[in-house]
């Protein structure tokens, strides 16, 4: 992409959105967290096209109850929350593969409130797919992709005319440590215009065993999926890790309030990275940390908006209270 422009336009259907802040490119994530002990990478590196396709298999297991519990709420409330909202435009941050994002789309139909959505994700085959899925589905709405890294800046973000309803489903504001989220959800809110509105899903604290389960489920899907992490490595940097040489790790820890997810290394290895020039030697039971995932209190949720400035329209929860849905909007 051209870093010189600011959005650039591909076949008039899609936008590219231009990072507005440095963020690190594989090359330099591989140097600063490979190349370096305690090992880690982030989570960005899992979501090309396969990936994209693990995660919304880990979403149909019978352990990972998040998206079944998101889904539930927004088939229960998306009604109010898009009546709440009167949305022109959904625009919806790491949108993947936009299953639930069909609830606020068929509300929109239902009260024949016409809405162009605009999902926002790295990977652009995927994108191109929901585009595709979505024009048939709902012929009535206009489908935009915007191809792009949200963590890298909002500045120059796409900004439509009229009401926008952001979204940010899936607890991944979790993927962020404490001061990240509470960052990204300033930037999000300095996008808004007054009236706009802003929904987010967030997973709340829970015992550790069933997160546990939500994390390691038995069929290792969720384990393939950190896995496939190495296999983008392998591709895009003409790395040799052997998948069968690690195995998949994710725990709770209670203090920290998070799941953190890792490749643990079966035996002692030299990884080399021919892309880069460089090698390094890996030990039996060497961890590489892959993602961490923040879980929140009720109070935390609230405050994540709150202090951003938003007001908070609605909050709704199952009766079990593992999941948060959360409407804000910025004040006229």
């Amino acid at each position: 992409m051209d870093c010189d422009a600011i959005l650039k336009m591909k076949d008039n259907d899609c936008i590219y959105v231009m990072q507005s802040k440095h963020s690190n490119s594989l090359q330099e994530d591989v140097q600063h967290g490979l190349l370096t002990v305690p090992r880690s990478m982030p989570p960005k590196y899992f979501y090309d096209e396969y990936g994209s396709l693990l995660f919304d298999r880990i979403c149909d297991t019978k352990e990972y109850y998040p998206t079944r519990t998101e889904s539930k709420l927004l088939e229960d409330h998306a009604l109010e929350l898009i009546e709440l909202a009167m949305p022109r435009h959904i625009l919806e941050f790491g949108s993947g593969c936009s299953r639930k994002t069909h609830f606020l789309m068929q509300a929109c139909e239902n009260l024949k409130i016409d809405c162009q959505y605009l999902p926002f994700d790295v990977c652009e085959e995927v994108l191109y797919q929901v585009r595709d899925e979505y024009i048939r589905r709902y012929q009535w709405s206009d489908v935009t992709p915007l191809i792009g890294d949200y963590t890298a800046g909002l500045d120059d973000l796409h900004r439509p005319e009229g009401a926008c309803l952001y979204v940010f489903l899936g607890s991944s504001i979790g993927n962020f440590d404490r001061q990240q989220a509470k960052e990204f959800v300033a930037e999000v809110a300095a996008c808004m215009l007054p009236g706009d509105s802003f929904l987010l899903g967030v997973d709340r604290v829970k015992s550790a065993q069933i997160l546990h389960q939500a994390y390691n489920d038995k069929d290792g899907v969720t384990g393939e999926f950190n896995l496939n992490l190495l296999n983008v490595l392998n591709q895009r940097l003409d790395a040799n890790f052997d998948l069968n040489n690690f195995k998949h790790k994710a725990i709770y820890n209670e203090v920290l309030q998070r799941i953190e997810m890792y490749l643990v290394a079966e035996s002692r290895q030299t990884i080399s990275f021919n892309a880069l020039d460089e090698s390094i030697q890996i030990n039996k039971d060497e961890e590489i940390l892959t993602e961490v995932s923040h879980k929140y209190t009720y109070d935390q949720v609230e405050s994540l908006l709150t202090d951003a400035g938003l007001h908070i329209l609605k909050h709704v929860e199952p009766d079990n209270a593992w999941f948060s849905l959360v409407m804000a909007h910025k004040p006229l």
